[in-house]
């Protein structure tokens, strides 16, 4: 797309004011960094990074059906979800493949509110206008815009603005007044750092913006450490590491399908999935170190040690914390166990690798202590 029919976020003059490198994605003319990549990944990591995630879609679905139809394409049970809760899930097709990943929670208690993936939102939307049953009713909520703030001073900063946040654990959303304004936050994030998401009326997002990073511990920050920080973090990005012909199983997120609803098996794909789960899948997403030579990028194969080609890298690059190159891929089962020794093929040339647990660097998420 050129610069002319690129979409833009409400953020978009703040990126601009700040001097931020600007790039398509997804089809919005994003920031992918201010003043580095490296620097704006370690200050997430040590400080409070702030992003606008305002590219994603956000919807909400209610009405008396709205829980039982949407469990119909996702393989997690939010009939038993406690209001101020979210979790994680995925769309699935008829095929059992993923069509997009998304969280999905109670915020209040008018149905749920959503969050899908900027490149799949208008499909996303597309489909569950088409098929939601009953009195179901899918309301996009185009007019509000979506930060993040995320790293280990996060809660710190957040609390300053409403001490309640503070008391949050991973997961817990709720809808409240913030900064003045009607707002859905939650304690997530897409970098394996503890932080939140705060969904605020698009008007609104520059003046909120701008008011986090009078905090001298938070710094806005690009798609660029966006990436490095959830591969660090091992988590798959939808049209690269996992797919509308990826399984759950396949794509390594059998967290996601709930107990009850393996056992009732009444969601999209579940055939192909309790299969999967099983006999075992064709293939399955590791993470590999790569020990030598340039990062794997995606696309870049893998193979064994008698070079035979076995799969491919979908997401890889040097790790920031970790001082190495890492990558994500799919293999065999069979070359899947914990420290297998296999060969990545960068610019034609076999370099060493070995199947490593994900994440690749500790996630720091706050979970709230269990009471006694």
């Amino acid at each position: 797309m050129t610069d002319e029919t690129l979409k833009t976020t409400p953020l978009n003059a703040a990126h601009r004011a700040l001097g931020a490198r600007m790039v398509g994605f997804s089809g919005y003319d994003m920031p992918v960094q201010y003043e580095g990549v490296l620097a704006e990944h370690r200050w997430t990591r040590e400080h409070a990074g702030l992003f606008d995630v305002s590219h994603m879609g956000q919807c909400k679905i209610t009405g008396a059906d709205a829980i039982a139809q949407f469990e119909r394409f996702v393989p997690g049970d939010y009939s038993i979800l406690k209001a101020g809760k979210q979790k994680y899930s995925l769309l699935l097709n008829a095929e059992g493949g993923i069509m997009d990943d998304l969280m999905a929670g109670k915020p209040d208690h008018d149905g749920l509110y959503v969050v899908v993936n900027a490149g799949n939102k208008d499909a996303d939307f597309a489909f569950l206008e088409a098929n939601l049953r009953g009195d179901a009713k899918l309301t996009v909520l185009a007019d509000r815009a979506l930060i993040a703030i995320q790293g280990p001073e996060a809660a710190e900063v957040m609390a300053q603005h409403e001490p309640v946040l503070g008391e949050f654990g991973f997961m817990d959303c709720a809808r409240l007044v913030l900064f003045g304004v009607d707002c859905y936050v939650s304690r997530s994030g897409y970098t394996g750092e503890d932080g939140y998401e705060i969904s605020v009326p698009a008007d609104q997002a520059e003046r909120i913006w701008n008011t986090l990073l009078e905090d001298a511990r938070v710094k806005p920050i690009g798609l660029g450490a966006r990436d490095s920080l959830r591969l660090e973090a091992g988590l798959p990005l939808h049209g690269h590491d996992i797919d509308a012909t990826t399984s759950p199983v396949e794509g390594a997120l059998t967290f996601a399908l709930s107990k009850s609803r393996k056992e009732r098996a009444d969601f999209n794909g579940a055939d192909r999935i309790l299969k999967e789960l099983a006999d075992g899948p064709s293939r399955v997403r590791v993470g590999l170190s790569v020990k030598e030579g340039a990062p794997a990028r995606e696309g870049a194969e893998i193979a064994d040690m008698d070079g035979n080609v076995i799969g491919a890298v979908t997401s890889g690059g040097p790790s920031p914390t970790l001082g190495r190159n890492i990558a994500m891929g799919y293999v065999p089962p069979k070359f899947a166990e914990l420290g297998a020794e296999l060969k990545v093929i960068v610019r034609g040339k076999p370099a060493a690798a070995e199947v490593v647990a994900t994440p690749f660097v500790a996630q720091r998420y706050y979970r709230k202590p269990k009471a006694v």
